[in-house]
């Protein structure tokens, strides 16, 4: 880990050099490794344990999606203080390893042994711990991977790169959730697993990417008061980051109302029984998973090679929005996939192209870690409350429909928020 770029600036010029494809390709396998570790949980393991452990009715649904819920909850709590956290010490780190890399290496770790921990939890305790201290570790790495972005990759090349970052995405959680499945791993083993892989698949970034050098030096005083003031942006001083994290906040909690309680509308919603429904559910994240990646990866090169960020990302917004509204005006079995088609790309466009836009509307280049870190909330917090506010809603209404016209509005104005950004085209 000797490629390190000393500076002495106490902020750090935006780079004009493109990054290779040895690069890239390193950088999205550490994505895969995340999304597995992430996602393989959220999807299959961690709710199977909250029923396990609770002895919960597998068929009374509602219950089982507030008990997820509420560790989810927990857990989400928790990134909303590392997200930042991370990116403010990292801004400041002066390790002759480098900014970010020793937060990365860091975040592994963490979110590898708290995986494994809590494949062996039997109590709920046990599980409203160590989930939370997996996505906390899971935060540390991810604040740092991208601030990597921000700080390696120009302009041009953002949303490129993003799209690498976004398309491991699906293929990670289809691929984890199917060799979990098709191989019968134990749950302690499917944990174990998913950590492997994270570490391993995080190596070849570690050792090989570039690390700027912070001279102590350079690094800008601070008071405990002046640090924790940081953490508030204020949307009147800085109104395009202000409207872009309002925009990720509520497109990114429609995506997650969509996804996370599918299985229960195909078997509720549309009166399926289990195994056609989970057989459906395969096809459906198969379809998403497809689409979404081939979306990021093409609307972030189209977006690059525009140089337009808005138009993308508000068209990405509106064709979620879409999918809810067919679910509520004819929902069945073919209209499912449609919504899938039009969820995956819209949402892997959304991942890629988003991203990059973030980066464009920072306040201070001197502390993108923190201020990205605060941006990444918006992907952490409703991914967490989605399951417990899902069912909420459904409980409310006596069935799906006022849930998905959640997503029609959120994910609409998602789109019209970003309407007033003015320093992205």
């Amino acid at each position: 880990m000797s490629d390190a770029r000393i500076s002495t600036a106490s902020v750090p010029a935006a780079t004009t050099d493109r990054v290779g494809g040895r690069w890239i390709a390193l950088f999205a396998m550490t994505w895969f490794g995340v999304w597995i570790a992430q996602l393989t949980p959220i999807q299959l393991l961690l709710p199977a344990q909250v029923t396990d452990v609770l002895h919960l009715d597998p068929d009374a649904w509602v219950r089982n999606v507030v008990a997820f819920g509420v560790v989810s909850g927990i857990a989400g709590a928790c990134a909303a203080i590392a997200y930042p956290l991370t990116g403010a010490l990292s801004d400041r780190t002066t390790s002759r390893w480098g900014r970010r890399r020793p937060w990365i290496v860091a975040g592994a770790l963490i979110f590898a042994v708290a995986l494994v921990l809590l494949g062996r939890q039997q109590a709920i305790g046990g599980v409203a711990v160590f989930w939370p201290l997996a996505l906390v570790g899971f935060c540390v790495l991810t604040a740092s991977l991208t601030a990597v972005i921000s700080d390696q990759v120009p302009v041009g090349q953002r949303a490129t790169v993003s799209g690498w970052m976004a398309a491991p995405q699906p293929v990670g959680v289809l691929l984890g959730v199917a060799v979990v499945v098709a191989l019968g791993l134990s749950r302690s083993t499917g944990y174990l697993a998913v950590a492997v892989v994270l570490l391993v698949a995080a190596v070849g970034f570690v050792v090989r990417m570039p690390d700027e050098v912070l001279a102590a030096a350079a690094r800008p005083p601070v008071t405990v008061r002046s640090f924790v003031q940081g953490f508030w942006i204020s949307p009147r001083r800085y109104p395009d980051f202000g409207w872009t994290l309002g925009s990720r906040v509520l497109v990114n909690t429609a995506n997650a109302l969509t996804t996370t309680l599918l299985l229960y509308f195909l078997e509720f919603g549309l009166g399926m029984r289990s195994g056609p429904a989970q057989t459906m559910l395969v096809v459906v994240i198969a379809i998403y998973s497809v689409c979404s990646a081939i979306a990021s990866l093409v609307v972030g090169r189209l977006s690059d090679r525009a140089g337009r960020r808005k138009r993308y990302v508000i068209i990405t917004a509106v064709l979620q929005s879409a999918a809810g509204l067919i679910l509520i005006i004819a929902p069945g079995r073919p209209t499912v996939i449609i919504a899938a088609i039009l969820c995956g790309v819209g949402f892997g466009a959304f991942l890629a192209v988003d991203q990059a836009l973030a980066t464009q509307v920072l306040p201070d280049a001197a502390h993108r870690g923190k201020d990205l870190g605060i941006m990444n909330i918006a992907y952490a917090i409703p991914q967490a409350f989605a399951p417990l506010a899902g069912a909420g809603l459904v409980v409310l209404a006596g069935g799906f429909w006022l849930l998905f016209g959640f997503v029609v509005v959120f994910a609409a104005c998602g789109a019209l928020a970003l309407l007033p950004v003015r320093k992205v085209a």
